[in-house]
């Protein structure tokens, strides 16, 4: 029999893990020897913090992010669940929240799925849905379009876009940024939306900076915030 694979929240901003982390995870990933995760670092530390007796030293760790190994996913992904296919349990990591939301572990729960592999998420922060659940926008009809372009004028029209098909459908529109662009996405968005459509900007979530504000795009011309190199998801909602 295969083992399973255990998708693992992981933390949103430093020393949360206790208002933020299930309790049933640490027993978890205490017992786990096999991950897949973002980053090693990052994983080690996350770990730790959630138990310090687990010996770091002994478990087996793979990379699959943007920047090492995801074209070798998209190949064969396969190649990543030897262990489960093996019979032993794994877990998948993400840097930051909830594994394969905007995160490159989707490839791998897809052939975990093909395999056979039973899939098991955990419960744990996810910026996406926080911010949606502090927007005060539509709920029941929501889109996530991860990043949106980096040109200038690509970027308008892609804003434009999802501000029309947000009043057609009357649906929350959440898209996110690399923190370094997120004042030029702010001002962008500004530039390019109706007065009246609503914005929400989520940042620092869960950390004690954390802002969660609605406003009209009106309202949000007389005080711009700073959101340079700070995590922020971003809803529009232009319906009723």
């Amino acid at each position: 029999m295969p083992g399973k694979l255990y998708l693992i929240p992981s933390l949103l901003a430093p020393d949360t893990a206790v208002q933020c982390i299930p309790a049933a995870v640490t027993p978890l990933v205490t017992r786990l020897q096999h991950f897949i995760v973002e980053s090693e670092k990052e994983s080690r530390r996350f770990l730790k913090l959630l138990n310090r007796e687990i010996d770091i030293n002994a478990l087996h760790f793979q990379l699959l992010n943007e920047h090492t190994r995801l074209h070798e996913a998209k190949k064969s992904p396969k190649y990543f669940l030897q262990p489960a296919l093996q019979g032993h349990d794994m877990g998948l990591l993400s840097d930051a929240g909830c594994p394969a939301i905007a995160d490159p572990g989707a490839v791998v729960v897809a052939e975990a799925h093909r395999q056979g592999i039973q899939v098991m998420p955990m419960t744990g922060p996810s910026s996406l849905l926080l911010t949606l659940m502090g927007s005060g926008f539509n709920g029941q009809r929501f889109a996530f379009h991860g990043y949106l372009p980096v040109n200038r004028e690509e970027r308008k029209k892609a804003i434009q876009q999802l501000e029309t098909e947000s009043r057609q459908r009357n649906q929350t529109q959440l898209f996110i940024e690399a923190p370094y662009r997120n004042n030029q996405m702010m001002e962008s968005l500004l530039q390019s939306c109706h007065p009246n459509t609503r914005l929400c900007v989520g940042t620092d979530l869960t950390d004690v900076t954390e802002m969660i504000s609605s406003k009209r795009v009106a309202d949000w011309k007389l005080a711009v915030p700073e959101l340079h190199k700070r995590p922020v998801v971003f809803a529009l909602f232009a319906g009723d």
